[in-house]
């Protein structure tokens, strides 16, 4: 199954939540929709879940609309949390996947394995308002994935976590996509979005600034981040035609480069009077890439 996002556009009076957009999330693809606050990656969302009727565009599933799906096949894991506060731990893990038309065997038998993979076990009889920050994010987690649904909206999973618990979640987002799950994800870290996705749309003000593979990303600004080691002089490098900027990193400089091509001149001046410890070239990552993206339309 895939979702295909066409022409989406969502108005309120003047203003453009989402103007546009444009994209196709498969089966069994983790998909990233990225972007600050206030880029309409929520407004996206809600869409998506019939929350908000588009002003135009369509949103399909499969050959049909999305509304066509049978909404106890959708997971949504929303950036504010929406757990009862009263209710103990298992109970509202169960009264959640009882209202996705789940069994209570199926579900007792899900909910023990799921407080296991997160270790949560003890905590099963607590009241939700008694736990950590990050153990809430957890069971609300559960909660929109205990029912195994076919589409999972992702809002900011790792808000809150460790990077102990951050690695559970990706461990669980893995396994999703592996059954043929598909994962719309959000967040605004770019570590996250760059180990995790397959494919990305970056929106700024509601509308796409890029769509499509994250290394097709990198590859419209090629190679042009140096990493050496060697005993060089900061001021000295920033000299050396084609370097934009350098940053001393503990025993290291990472330089910037104009282009991917300045790096062949380069190393052969830094070699020139014998041997240079560490010499490495590579793309940009997602988040310095988000930054020149974002910052590239700012008008």
């Amino acid at each position: 199954m895939t979702l295909t996002i066409e022409h989406l556009t969502k108005r309120f009076q003047d203003f453009h939540a989402v103007d546009n957009l444009n994209f196709v999330a498969e089966q069994g693809e983790i998909f990233g929709l990225i972007g600050q606050n206030g880029a309409g990656k929520t407004t996206t969302f809600r869409m998506i879940l019939n929350l908000l009727a588009p002003s135009s565009g369509t949103i399909k599933w499969a050959d049909a609309s999305v509304h066509t799906l049978n909404r106890d096949m959708i997971g949504y894991l929303p950036e504010e949390r929406g757990l009862y506060p009263k209710m103990p731990v298992e109970d509202q893990l169960m009264f959640f996947g009882r209202l996705r038309g789940c069994s209570k065997a199926a579900l007792k038998a899900e909910i023990d394995d799921w407080l296991e993979r997160f270790y949560l076990s003890d905590k099963r009889k607590v009241l939700t308002e008694t736990l950590s920050k990050g153990n809430q994010q957890k069971v609300q987690l559960i909660a929109s994935l205990i029912h195994k649904p076919r589409l999972l909206i992702l809002d900011e999973p790792f808000s809150g976590l460790d990077p102990v618990n951050a690695g559970l979640l990706k461990d669980a987002i893995v396994s999703l996509k592996k059954q043929g799950t598909v994962i719309i994800f959000s967040s605004h870290r770019m570590d996250h979005v760059e180990e995790l996705c397959d494919h990305i749309c970056l929106l700024k003000r509601g509308k796409s600034l890029f769509t499509g593979a994250i290394i097709d990303l990198k590859k419209q600004f090629g190679k042009i981040n140096l990493t050496i080691r060697g005993p060089f002089d900061e001021m000295e490098l920033s000299k050396i035609p084609g370097v934009v900027s350098v940053a001393k990193d503990k025993d290291m400089y990472r330089l910037l480069l104009s282009h991917e091509n300045d790096a062949q001149p380069i190393f052969q001046m830094l070699t020139t009077d014998g041997f240079i410890e560490r010499f490495s070239l590579d793309y940009l990552s997602l988040e310095e890439l988000f930054k020149r993206k974002v910052a590239s339309t700012l008008v």
